[in-house]
């Protein structure tokens, strides 16, 4: 199998512009055996794809689901890599490129916006410095909207690396909440 490395310069453009021939591969033995435990834990079931690769980019360093993940997911499923792919670039929430150590996504719902997402958001950017979208110059934290994930009865939350908390009405309960992160805290606040 060849590996494979995203070109970050852009995304979603097409597997030719995506993707280029590297010696350095993402998959690794350990991560294969993960990702094929989760594949086991969906039934192998080709519509359950979106669920699949979330969880499999949720172990995945940076990330990020690369050509390669892409190849070997459809291997397993026994689906062409154009399926996976269409997946893969049809839904916000993955990515092909490359993100940071770090994912940190506030809710974008109604529920979360009548409630203070845009508060939230505006913390989030000036604590780190950047805009939704980006990264930060360190590669450490990447921020990005997200749609519900289920925490309506805390907003608005924020989800860090698949961990949730919330109710974050001020900035100073957003750094709280980043810290407790930081050093390995509590899932909801």
């Amino acid at each position: 199998m060849n590996a494979y490395v995203t070109n970050t310069s852009n995304t979603h453009q097409g597997s030719d512009s995506l993707y280029k021939p590297a010696h350095t591969t993402i998959l690794t033995p350990e991560l294969m055996v993960q990702i094929d435990s989760i594949l086991e834990r969906f039934a192998k079931d080709p519509t359950r794809l979106v669920g699949m690769l979330l969880d499999i980019q949720d172990i995945t360093p940076k990330q990020y689901l690369p050509k390669e993940i892409g190849v070997y997911v459809g291997e397993k499923l026994d689906l062409p890599l154009s399926r996976v792919y269409d997946v893969i670039s049809f839904y916000e929430a993955l990515s092909d490129v490359p993100r940071a150590d770090i994912v940190i996504q506030f809710c974008d719902s109604v529920v979360c916006k009548v409630v203070g997402s845009r508060r939230l958001k505006e913390a989030l950017e000036g604590i780190l410095d950047i805009k939704t979208g980006e990264t930060t110059k360190d590669g450490k934290y990447h921020l990005e909207a997200a749609p519900c994930f289920g925490a309506c009865d805390i907003s608005p939350a924020i989800r860090v690396n698949g961990v949730v908390y919330g109710p974050l009405k001020t900035e100073e309960d957003v750094r709280d909440a980043l810290a407790r992160y930081e050093k390995g805290g509590g899932a909801r606040a």
